[in-house]
């Protein structure tokens, strides 16, 4: 009678650890994204912004080269799709709470507005900043969507896209290996 005991307290025992042993073995947590900006329609703009989870949210550090001088929109799409080549593919901003367009840091606001990248004489433009709307999992997942940067720059109020104009580049935000 004990050997059948302690044979059914080992086999749920040697379950839970193989089950563990798989869980673990699933890839784990997502801590850094990547998206390699491609010109759009022939605008000569290209760049990487790299996402990274840091212990306040989402750390955005953009870097983006053939921009006109200026403040150019940029946000996350709804599609990782940069196949069109205007760039409509990517669709519309991400918005999976079905709320009204704002700045980056309006309380409430599309999880892919993200402000303006602002572009110097050399047609340089770099963002530096967190945002705690941002994921890596969940509803408010951003990889396999796409950053778009845009012509004009976003006025954070003309629904539903900030009156930005044209799509100047694009890339997929793909999980960082």
């Amino acid at each position: 009678m004990q050997r059948h005991f302690r044979f059914r307290i080992m086999v749920p025992s040697m379950s839970m650890a193989i089950a563990l042993f798989l869980a673990g073995c699933g890839g784990g947590t997502i801590d850094k994204a990547v998206a390699e900006l491609t010109a759009i329609d022939g605008s000569g703009v290209t760049g990487t912004v790299t996402f990274t989870r840091t212990g306040s949210g989402i750390s955005i550090e953009a870097h983006v080269n053939g921009l006109p001088p200026g403040d150019h929109g940029f946000h996350i799409h709804e599609f990782g799709d940069c196949s069109a080549p205007d760039g409509s593919s990517a669709g519309g901003h991400f918005n999976p709470a079905g709320v009204a367009h704002a700045g980056p840091d309006s309380p409430v606001r599309h999880v892919g507005d993200l402000g303006n990248l602002s572009a110097n004489a050399m047609g340089h433009g770099m963002v530096m900043r967190s945002d705690d709307l941002l994921s890596f999992e969940g509803e408010n997942s951003i990889l396999d969507r796409a950053v778009v940067i845009h012509l004009s720059a976003d006025d954070f109020s003309t629904q539903p896209t900030g009156a930005a104009g044209a799509r100047l580049a694009c890339g997929v935000i793909k999980a960082a290996k």
